[in-house]
């Protein structure tokens, strides 16, 4: 039997990177794969990290690229091939050409775990393969399995098989709230979600040990491994966390991220950028438009060039009329009002500005 793969994709930005830190640290014994897709269009500080990365892991971050062979880098390739029509986030073909697909690629029909960095403050689910063959697991999170496998643990068909397998793992006693939990049927004023809280708060290494062990009836890729180490680790890492991890390793935490200060009309403000992703990212919020322009006037020129008739990287407007004076300082001025009623001052980072930007976007480019 073909042994089970374990890979992390790194994206550059800061939870994938702590997360292939915490991986190494606290899970040695698994031979984790650790790889980057790499679009041709990423910030210098994106390179750095995955550097820095590789220093600290003391192995090769594989480099991934879709198109391999043609002239142009990944996101030029495809731009071409589709007459130049822009990625949006209703068509994010950069997300699925330049990333998933090179990673699906990667792992072809082997049996892989996918670590995924979402932490336990994030209400998202992030990727998840459509291939059988790829399981994604979330380390930081309460709840380190993917929606699918609790669909199948917690469906109402599966509550007897599922309790049979409980019963065989424990003895059953008097007063087993985590067993009488487990054998409350699902209904409208208790579902599945409110099924799922409950077992964890009861107890969630115990949760783990059952999900593994129903696996084992499954074709998940789990379900040939004799064990499982992260199913004794209940840890729910936070952003705090994150940063910690980055600046305790030495990795260091990407540039992008520290506060910048700028004025306006007599006042100070601060700002940064949100996420990893390429430079002309169209999740960017307008301010984070405002820093490429000020701090990387260079790059903001080149994802201006991009903008041909229709084809814009905001539907409300061009790059060129972001740029104009007037509407900077406009950005900068309703940034500022925003910024005021959520900013954290004792934080060196844009936390509030970071969380709020992680509410949307592709996870597989972001974490």
């Amino acid at each position: 039997m073909k042994k089970v793969r374990h890979v992390l994709g790194i994206s550059g930005g800061k939870d994938s990177a702590a997360l292939a830190i915490y991986m190494k640290d606290n899970y040695p014994d698994l031979d984790i794969e650790y790889y980057t897709s790499d679009t041709g269009k990423e910030l210098d500080a994106t390179y750095k990290l995955i550097d820095n990365l590789e220093v600290y892991l003391g192995k090769k971050i594989i480099r991934l690229q879709a198109f391999n062979g043609s002239h142009k880098n990944p996101f030029d390739h495809k731009l071409k091939t589709l007459g130049g029509f822009l990625p949006s986030p209703v068509n994010r073909w950069c997300t699925k050409s330049l990333k998933l697909d090179t990673f699906e690629k990667f792992v072809g029909d082997d049996s892989v775990i996918s670590y995924v960095g979402i932490r336990g403050d994030e209400d998202r689910e992030g990727y998840i393969s459509t291939k059988s063959n790829i399981q994604s697991i979330f380390p930081f999170r309460q709840n380190i399995w993917s929606e699918d496998v609790i669909n199948k643990v917690l469906i109402e068909p599966n509550r007897i098989k599922v309790g049979e397998i409980y019963d065989r793992l424990i003895p059953t006693f008097e007063g087993d709230y985590f067993r009488e939990i487990l054998g409350t049927p699902l209904t409208a004023n208790f579902n599945q979600k409110q099924k799922l809280h409950s077992l964890l708060r009861t107890n969630t290494k115990l949760f783990n040990r059952l999900v593994f062990e129903f696996l084992k009836t499954t074709s998940y890729p789990l379900a040939t491994e004799p064990g499982f180490s992260l199913i004794d680790d209940d840890r729910i890492l936070k952003i705090d966390d994150i940063f910690s991890i980055l600046e305790q390793s030495g990795v260091g935490i990407p540039e992008y991220y520290n506060k910048i200060e700028f004025q306006v009309n007599d006042k100070t403000g601060s700002y940064c950028r949100s996420r990893s992703g390429c430079y002309f990212c169209f999740y960017q919020q307008k301010i984070e438009w405002v820093w490429l322009l000020e701090q990387h006037p260079e790059l903001f020129n080149r994802a201006m060039e991009y903008e041909r008739g229709d084809y814009t990287w905001n539907q409300d407007e061009t790059l060129e009329e972001l740029s104009r004076p007037e509407r900077v300082k406009q950005i900068k001025e309703d940034y500022l009002v925003r910024q005021s009623r959520t900013s954290d001052s004792n934080s060196p980072f844009m936390i509030d500005n970071i969380l709020d930007a992680e509410e949307e976007g592709c996870a597989s480019c972001f974490i």
